[in-house]
């Protein structure tokens, strides 16, 4: 049997959904620390993430299955926060070891928690009743 391809609009609310819970990290992180809520402010911490996410989907080509918690979805997290933190690094904003535990934790909660909701709810759908 050939697998199908998801509708555009479910890899569109994949993206929405990564990027926004994404943001979402950064939004939280950066009130906890007192850092404040500027669009520059938050551009700045949340771009080496984004580039992360996108390395992620790339490696994984989450197009194809937006869904996935085991894959795509464990390395769109660890792409996001490896290569985050690289590119956090690089660009000299810095990281600590409580920092990227912190981010790995909340990340994984929200990258593969909404997937896991998600496979759930189509599931079960599928269901017949």
């Amino acid at each position: 049997m050939a697998a199908t391809r998801p509708h555009a609009s479910v890899v569109w609310f994949a993206v929405a959904a990564d990027a926004v819970l994404v943001l979402l990290f950064v939004l939280i992180g950066r009130g906890s620390h007192d850092e404040g809520f500027t669009v520059h402010g938050t551009l700045v911490t949340w771009w080496p993430f984004l580039v992360g996410l996108a390395v992620g989907w790339l490696i994984t080509m989450a197009w194809r299955r937006p869904l996935g918690v085991l894959m795509p979805g464990i390395v769109i997290w660890a792409a996001t926060v490896g290569v985050g933190m690289l590119v956090r690094t690089l660009s000299g904003q810095g990281i600590a070891l409580a920092f990227v535990i912190v981010a790995a934790v909340t990340l994984a909660v929200f990258l593969l928690g909404w997937r896991t909701v998600a496979k759930v709810v189509s599931l079960r759908a599928r269901q017949p009743s």
